[in-house]
């Protein structure tokens, strides 16, 4: 049997005014969840969904391992139930001895989410920002970068700020890539993605949108990546809901 067909991205890294073309071959792609750094917000976040019909992941944080090729950068996503929504995250790329930081969006089936969180993912692409930063040029103001999302329901809507918060809300890089590294069984991070896990919502509720953007914003360097796509459901064959 051949190898597996694995990702190839096309992206670009800015270091001040230039951006450098890079070509990331994605070989492992990790979700990460329950990632707030103050514990008891996570445990109520926990029970609120559970009350939700949401199961209790097996460990906090959550790592969830996705299919290596279901990443894009494009504008556009398919999804097949009507339920699924965005969430801002930063995205750690793993080549050889570098690391990038990119800013995307877990896109998640919210139905499939009750009945299992690992499977809720596999079925929407991970979205990711076409640009990256090298993570060395915002490791020192690290906290202090902003992620923040816009959503809106259908495309004749104005777009509406859903989530706003500072990378001091989500346990470090550092942190989830030691972390990554003592639950893979060989330990081998070239070629690795990382969504991070997400902030809070600021409406208290989940928005199924069909439009959602995101960013994450460097104040010291004054500069931003963006992530920002439209929701095709695909429903030329009737509601697959009620199949």
């Amino acid at each position: 049997m051949g190898k597996k067909p694995m990702k190839g991205l096309q992206l670009k890294v800015i270091k001040g005014e230039d951006r450098s073309p890079l070509r990331f071959t994605v070989r492992r792609m990790i979700n990460a969840g329950y990632v707030g750094r103050d514990t008891e917000a996570v445990r109520a976040h926990v029970e609120e969904l559970r009350q939700h019909g949401v199961p209790p992941p097996p460990s906090v944080p959550m790592l969830i391992p996705v299919l290596s090729q279901n990443i894009t950068s494009a504008g556009e996503i398919e999804v097949v139930g009507s339920k699924t929504s965005g969430e801002v995250e930063f995205v750690l790329l793993v080549k050889g001895s570098d690391i990038y930081v990119g800013v995307g969006s877990d896109h998640t089936d919210r139905a499939l989410e009750r009945i299992s969180i690992v499977m809720s993912k596999q079925v929407c692409p991970n979205v990711l920002s076409r640009e990256l930063w090298d993570y060395e040029d915002v490791k020192s103001h690290w906290d202090h970068l902003l992620l923040q999302s816009w959503t809106k329901t259908h495309e004749s809507e104005k777009e509406r700020l859903y989530q706003k918060a500072q990378l001091s809300a989500i346990i470090s890089a550092e942190d989830i890539l030691d972390l990554a590294e003592s639950r893979m069984a060989d330990g081998q991070k070239d070629g690795l993605v990382i969504f991070s896990g997400t902030v809070a919502t600021l409406t208290g509720d989940i928005i199924y949108g069909s439009y959602f953007r995101g960013e994450l914003i460097d104040s010291n360097l004054k500069r931003k990546l963006t992530c920002e796509y439209r929701v095709k459901t695909l429903d030329y064959l009737g509601n697959v809901e009620d199949f």
